[in-house]
């Protein structure tokens, strides 16, 4: 079994600078749904690792989250596809806990809970946060455009950062790898 870290905001659903809080906000990016049930298909474990600061910030509460994963769960099965398990770190910016990305404390617990290692595993996130988590695991740090991807692509990204459109063409990507 291979194994894949996703980011939720920007990779999976669209993201807004107000936040996703509620269920009624979570849309997902085209095609998005669909990239994680055919990476099932092939073998992948697949996992979402998300900052989610509106819970510190007081515009959600963790029971609200829960019905916002819900909803990508059940999104997701209609396709034919599931996420093994979702790591999110509840804390604001300046709370300095380790869970939150750009720190990799929640991909050393997730590494710690499967028991395996990151190394080379694809990370796919559309912040810079993203990919300085990815790299501090060991991981392979994957930035897709959606999101803040092209914004963050346009800051400037470290160099040998793969680059995609989008999660379905990261999918299209891997399992093209994988194949050969």
């Amino acid at each position: 079994m291979s194994l894949i870290i996703l980011d939720r905001d920007g990779v999976i659903n669209h993201d807004s600078d107000d936040f996703i809080k509620n269920p009624a906000e979570w849309e997902p990016i085209e095609g998005s749904l669909e990239a994680i049930a055919r990476l099932n298909y092939a073998g992948y474990r697949v996992v979402v690792v998300t900052n989610q600061s509106g819970i510190a910030r007081g515009l959600f509460d963790v029971e609200t989250l829960n019905r916002i994963h819900s909803k990508m769960r059940r999104m997701l099965a209609q396709v034919g596809g599931k996420i093994e398990a979702i790591m999110f770190c509840p804390h604001g910016p300046e709370d300095d806990c380790q869970c939150r990305k750009p720190q990799n404390g929640s991909f050393v617990d997730l590494a710690h809970r499967l028991r395996v290692s990151l190394e080379n595993v694809p990370a796919v996130g559309d912040s810079l946060r993203d990919i300085q988590a990815a790299m501090l695991s060991q991981a392979r740090p994957i930035l897709v455009k959606t999101g803040k991807g092209e914004r963050t692509l346009a800051a400037g990204i470290p160099d040998g950062v793969e680059v995609y459109d989008d999660l379905a063409s990261v999918a299209t990507a891997l399992l093209e790898h994988k194949l050969q």
